[in-house]
């Protein structure tokens, strides 16, 4: 059988899910034309550079910490979010690294992190049916008729939004933010005085104490650009199919398709279909890419995903990431790893422990637990030991602001807390407290393995 060529809009003849309902699909592509005149957002030596990083993960000699938002806000941006969004995600980190001691490669879910795919196009708010919320670059939280209407000019917000984003996080990782020497400068105020913030201190200190050490044997800290930068790579869900392949453009040096959108890009749950149009767009550009496996995903799936998304079995191209639930993980992980490996695909495994399990409380708030979600990871480990298969990195959604959107952590966040500052505008994030208290219980298991 005759296979058509690829090429950046190739996925336009196939079925495709999650898409909104655009009014005008001539200024749908206006707009999409327009984006493609666009500077790249990311560059290719540096996807070339994560990918060889990602490579290492694949065989088991580093971790990926992969965090941020559930989804970015067009309301809610500023450089004190970014910032403390960066700051946490360098703190888990940190703590991984130093207890573990196997290197850290960080990953963000940031600077395009705006589209959801959701469970139904309806929803009912207040008693008025309205269209659901697909995230900022589609259409507005606010619930009106008028809000809630597909907007393609917000893909363009989104790409500048994005573009500042970018521009911060590259001066915070370059500048002197993220330099070791500093990591007690990285505690907040809300952290400081917790449990976990504590912890992180003694941490820190003896970094610190490290530091010194080597400064007194004659090595210039000031000169050792590991130690004073970090290396931080973006991420999302590639969901608007549209807007991904305006993005993507042909790079002369490797002679392949890269999505310039971010630095790697994943496919979420709803829309692995083999032969429909995410898979085959992703099957045709070379950034370092994940897929989101549920516990409905049988082995014959995903070896068709692998086949179709790495059939050159390249380390560091594929990530599989399980979100199966805590009460799921162990049963239904262990049959898809072994399948994985024996074909022989050298994929690296991560473990999403928030989507599996997600509920909605007594007083109505969409919630998580994180014990749950400890758990999870916990099955997750206990899985990838029992194979002795490499349990490759975490993905998880997170703020670095003082939120009370999911229960449990050091400084217990109950029920009756949760409409104190429930801020998302989809699904709930661990604060900063939470989510160091998941690092230190991960980098534990880390230890263990």
């Amino acid at each position: 059988m005759e296979t058509s060529v690829w090429t950046p809009d190739s996925w336009r003849r196939l079925p495709i899910a999650q898409q909104p309902d655009w009014d005008d699909p001539s200024e749908l592509d206006a707009v999409e034309k327009e984006l493609g005149s666009y500077a790249p957002l990311v560059y290719p030596s540096e996807i070339r550079e994560l990918q060889s990083q990602l490579a290492k993960a694949a065989k088991g000699q580093a971790f990926v910490l992969q965090a941020g938002d559930c989804a970015e806000s067009f309301n809610d941006f500023s450089a004190d979010v970014v910032r403390n969004k960066l700051r946490v995600i360098l703190q888990m980190a940190v703590v991984l690294t130093y207890s573990s001691g196997v290197p850290v490669i960080k990953v963000g879910r940031i600077a395009g992190q705006f589209a959801k795919p959701r469970s139904s196009p309806m929803e009912k708010i207040n008693g008025q049916l309205l269209p659901v919320f697909r995230g900022h670059i589609v259409n507005d939280d606010e619930a009106s008729i008028d809000a809630r209407r597909p907007d393609p000019k917000r893909l363009l917000r989104a790409y500048h939004q994005s573009s500042a984003t970018l521009n911060l996080l590259r001066s915070l990782t370059r500048g002197g933010f993220s330099d070791l020497s500093r990591v007690h400068t990285w505690n907040q105020e809300f952290v400081a005085s917790s449990a976990e913030g504590q912890a992180y201190d003694a941490v820190a200190t003896e970094i610190e104490r490290a530091l010194k050490f080597m400064a007194a044997c004659g090595i210039d800290l000031e000169r050792e650009e590991t130690l004073r930068k970090v290396d931080f790579w973006t991420s999302h869900e590639a969901l608007l199919l549209g807007y991904e392949s305006a993005m993507t453009r042909y790079d002369r040096t490797s002679k392949t398709y890269l999505d310039l959108s971010s630095h790697t890009i994943w496919i979420g749950e709803r829309t692995r279909e083999l032969n429909h149009a995410h898979m085959e767009f992703f099957s045709g550009i070379s950034n370092p890419i994940g897929c989101k496996i549920g516990p409905s995903a049988t082995p014959k799936e995903v070896i068709e995903i692998c086949e179709k998304l790495n059939p050159m079995r390249i380390p560091g191209r594929l990530s599989l990431v399980s979100r199966m639930g805590s009460e799921k993980v162990q049963s239904v992980l262990p049959k898809l790893i072994s399948a994985v490996q024996q074909a022989n695909h050298p994929v690296i495994w991560s473990c999403d422990p928030m989507h599996g399990n997600t509920f909605v409380s007594e007083n109505g708030f969409k919630t998580r637990n994180l014990e749950q979600v400890i758990d999870e990871v916990r099955g997750f480990f206990l899985v990838h030991r029992s194979l002795g298969t490499w349990p490759g990195g975490l993905h998880v959604e997170l703020t670095g602001e003082d939120v009370t959107e999911c229960l449990g952590g050091s400084a217990t966040v109950n029920e009756e807390d949760l409409d104190t500052a429930y801020n998302t505008i989809c699904d709930p994030r661990l604060n900063a407290r939470q989510s160091l208290d998941l690092a230190y219980r991960v980098a534990e298991m880390l230890i263990g393995d």
